[in-house]
């Protein structure tokens, strides 16, 4: 995601905490501020959100989908 306004306040993880589909929320440098991890059922469900999430935190977003999970919380080799 992307703020639409660079000037606003940086308070995106505010403004989505309450959706109860955003599971992960990182900041990260690059073309991006944040990235999330969502969960869905559906396409529609997808669109329905990313709209939730547009609106509420005046953003723009750039979407993958993620066809199969291998393993995921996958602890480090130490």
């Amino acid at each position: 995601m992307k703020p639409i306004d660079p000037a606003a306040p940086d308070d995106v993880p505010e403004r989505l905490r309450g959706l109860a589909e955003v599971e992960d929320c990182y900041s990260v440098a690059g073309d991006e501020n944040y990235i999330l991890k969502v969960r869905v059922t559906s396409p529609a469900d997808l669109e329905d959100l990313l709209q939730q999430i547009r609106g509420a935190a005046n953003v723009t977003t750039r979407t993958s989908v993620v066809l199969s999970t291998p393993y995921e919380n996958r602890p480090p080799d130490i």
